[in-house]
């Protein structure tokens, strides 16, 4: 593959379906009361593919990444990359991103980019342990908590750097490298383990990680790095040892399949009455949800390299969940169950201990005829009958996904505004839903 200029490629993918609607304009229209029928392919997972781009600042080599989900935030965040003078190769047709930062020409990250979204903020680790300087905007993105960023600024002063925050940007540097350390995070950050991770993997000496997030992202992060000459022990576990070398290579690495996506068409399906396979689901990855939705009558199994799900004949039950750090029940489907939990018999209480305003969707779904009582950071819902079409807006990713959800299962036309949030975690949203029976399409206004 032949690397071509950034512009060109950032342009080819704003034409895609997928992430056409960066302009907010966008709308979606659901008229429900449809099965969801057939097979759902499961996209490269956002979450990991985002920290595995970073990556690529840790080498003067090349790093292929393949199963690529095509989304908003793998274009934002591969523009960052090229301003920092990362060659990107992208090859739409097989879903593959080749990176090699040969050079790093620019060690700031601008607020113009980063304010998109808060996983901007891995660029700080890699490059700074790279070029012993670095200044990174404080980060956008949803607006469903805090997400302090005090975290990696702690863990990275820890490596020995000297960091100061000035008009909104972070500054650091480690004029004599980083050094190793041992670092116990107050709180499971997925953020902080992957950033720290990442610096420490080219730190002098070894570093020791307690309390690291455990998520499959983690693992898959690792493992790359791993693959491109990195020194980590206690992958998986909550204690990573990170021995430091003088430097990585390159590599190629497949992404994990999105669990949040999985996850999210699994409820789709139980909220229709419907069933459909995920292709390309690991039942290991999702084994909280799975545990909640037995719970709940629905029927979920592996099968032809995916999960089979099923529908009860019945109505739902209703399930208590609190979101909590993996292996526990994920914060990213809260939302969606939450939709869910609408159609059962009986109620539910949600707990959300991960982020404090993580609760914007409940309005919207009151809209459509769902009965939720909030009480601080849970959720009490109370299921109903049916649910009603109503126009309704997005108010951040996840959010938007459970709007689609109850809109599925609603009676009349749903209308879904400002889904641009949603084209920044799923992948043709609208023709997988479409393609198992659903009447969806996306409008402009």
């Amino acid at each position: 593959m032949t690397p071509r200029d950034f512009d060109t490629i950032a342009e080819e993918s704003a034409s895609s379906a997928s992430i056409k609607a960066k302009s907010g304009m966008d709308r979606i229209s659901i008229k429900g009361g449809r099965k969801l029928q057939g097979v759902i392919p499961i996209s490269g997972a956002k979450n990991a593919a985002l920290p595995l781009m970073v990556a690529s600042l840790l080498t003067k080599e090349t790093l292929t990444l393949t199963n690529l989900p095509e989304l908003a935030d793998i274009v934002t965040l591969a523009e960052l990359l090229a301003q920092h003078g990362v060659s990107v190769d992208w090859d739409r047709a097989n879903g593959a991103i080749a990176f090699k930062a040969g050079k790093i020409n620019n060690t700031t990250a601008p607020y113009d980019l980063v304010r998109k979204m808060r996983a901007s903020i891995l660029v700080l680790g890699p490059i700074l342990a790279r070029k012993g300087l670095a200044t990174v905007s404080l980060p956008g993105g949803c607006a469903i908590g805090t997400r302090p960023v005090d975290l990696h600024l702690k863990a990275l002063e820890q490596l020995g750097a000297e960091i100061k925050l000035d008009k909104g940007y972070v500054h650091a540097k480690a004029p004599d490298g980083l050094h190793g350390a041992e670092i116990t995070f107050p709180f499971v950050s997925v953020g902080a383990t992957e950033n720290i991770m990442m610096a420490a993997a080219l730190a002098d000496g070894e570093s020791k990680l307690i309390n690291a997030a455990r998520e499959p992202e983690i693992i898959d992060l690792a493992n790359c790095l791993t693959t491109m000459g990195a020194k980590i022990h206690g992958i998986g576990s909550d204690t990573l040892i990170i021995r430091g070398v003088k430097a990585l290579g390159g590599g190629s690495h497949r992404v994990i399949p999105d669990r949040i996506e999985a996850g999210t068409y699994a409820m789709a399906v139980a909220a229709t009455g419907g069933n459909v396979l995920l292709k390309g689901a690991r039942m290991d990855h999702i084994g909280s949800l799975v545990e909640k939705l037995n719970e709940a009558g629905v029927k979920l199994s592996e099968a032809d390299g995916g999960i089979q799900v099923s529908s009860p004949n019945g109505r739902l039950v209703g399930v208590d969940v609190m979101t909590e750090p993996f292996p526990g029940f994920p914060t990213d489907l809260q939302a969606q169950f939450m939709a869910l939990m609408s159609l059962a018999d009986g109620a539910s209480m949600i707990t959300e201990s991960i982020f404090e305003n993580r609760f914007m969707h409940v309005p919207e779904l009151s809209r459509m005829g769902a009965n939720i009582n909030l009480h601080g950071g849970s959720a009490m819902v109370r299921g109903t009958t049916s649910l009603t079409g109503a126009p309704v807006m997005a108010t951040d990713l996840r959010a938007s996904v459970s709007l689609v959800i109850a809109g599925l299962a609603a009676e009349g036309e749903t209308i879904v505004s400002r889904v641009y949030h949603l084209d920044r975690g799923y992948e043709r949203v609208e023709e997988k839903l479409a393609e198992c029976g659903a009447e969806i399409k996306r409008i402009g206004e």
